[in-house]
């Protein structure tokens, strides 16, 4: 059923949203449906407030001490983590799952997803912190900035939404899949903390998850999970679940861990954690990051590396016009390389192991 937009009312699209709970079907192919904000009561324990076309908060009736965000598809053809909150929200909204903690779900790049594409016009995860706002020499706004100042606010607004004297604990795990193949096929980033300690309870609940590859990142970025961990404090990371799929390619139970952790947490269940041990993880720092300054940059390993292949000290990783980037370090190895990258951005880090 198709509605149309100069006739439809909001209890027809609350209808439509909880006749077999597709939000993110209706946020691709109708987004007009949600130009103004929604909000409806769920079986009468959850209030939903639907904030814009892919945007979708639940609250549960008695008051929670702990603020999730789950965020996926910033790139569009990241399907994996696309298809987990899209499955969380429909049994949510079908009452298959009930809400006990307060939480917003946000699938990002909704046009990247109908052309299978990381982006249309630009990365949406170099946009935040504000970065939507700088624009370059011959630079035009876009959807993607726009899309990033947004969610910005979605997330400002949920952080936010508690009466002064409720007070929790705040998490977002910003959900992607990586181009290319690693070694270690689920990771995380864990966000320059600005001098703040490590949180060992929260690789715990990664490795709840099957999470157990740590990146611990050197400096501020314009990611989504840098975003809510400097500006409120979350307890957020960049999680990478394996390898970019096709949408209904992806081989759902090797997340299996993931989905019931987070379903957990939604539920403010136990978690059962595993008391922490550091044996159990596998925990690097960034060395180097290797920016492409010009059109000829070029990796010196081919596509089919995974991350986290290592190199020897001296090995050459890059080249461009005037620069030749080597290893520094035995077992330096690299993450997220990308050589198809806009001049000025990166196209590689380099890691080697630390401890916390």
């Amino acid at each position: 059923m198709t509605l149309k937009p100069s006739s439809y009312n909001p209890s027809e699209i609350i209808n439509q949203v909880l006749l077999n709970g597709e939000f993110l079907s209706l946020s691709r192919t109708q987004p007009a449906l949600f130009s103004k904000p929604l909000d409806f009561n769920l079986l009468k324990h959850t209030q939903v407030h639907i904030l814009a076309e892919g945007i979708i908060c639940f609250e549960p009736e008695n008051v929670s001490d702990k603020d999730l965000v789950l965020s996926c598809g910033i790139h569009g053809n990241e399907t994996a983590p696309i298809e987990i909150c899209d499955a969380l929200v429909k049994d949510i909204l079908l009452g298959k799952i009930i809400v006990k903690q307060r939480l917003l779900v946000i699938f990002g790049n909704l046009p990247a997803m109908d052309i299978a594409k990381r982006f249309v016009i630009e990365n949406m995860n170099r946009l935040f912190s504000g970065e939507h706002q700088n624009l370059n020499e011959g630079q035009s706004d876009n959807a993607e900035r726009r899309r990033a100042h947004q969610l910005e606010q979605a997330v400002k607004q949920f952080y936010l939404g508690r009466s002064e004297d409720s007070k929790s604990c705040r998490y977002h795990y910003d959900l992607h899949t990586a181009i290319r193949p690693s070694k270690n096929q689920k990771f995380a980033v864990y966000p320059f903390q600005h001098d703040k300690p490590w949180d060992k309870q929260q690789l715990q609940i990664l490795l709840a998850c099957g999470v157990n590859t740590i990146l611990l990142s050197g400096s501020p970025t314009t990611t989504f999970s840098y975003y809510s961990a400097n500006e409120f404090e979350a307890h957020a990371f960049t999680v990478e679940l394996g390898k970019v799929q096709a949408f209904g390619e992806n081989d759902m139970s090797n997340f299996k861990d993931v989905i019931t952790t987070l379903t957990k947490m939604i539920c403010a269940q136990d978690l059962a954690l595993k008391a922490y041990d550091e044996s159990d993880f596998l925990i690097y720092e960034v060395n180097q990051v290797i920016n492409k300054h010009q059109t000829d940059f070029k990796l010196n390993f081919t596509d089919d590396v995974p991350n986290f292949s290592d190199f020897s000290k001296g090995e050459i990783l890059a080249t461009e016009s005037g620069k030749t980037y080597f290893a520094e370090y035995d077992g330096e190895a690299v993450v997220f390389p990308n050589a198809n990258v806009e001049i000025g951005q990166r196209a590689v880090l380099t890691v080697i192991p630390t401890s916390i």
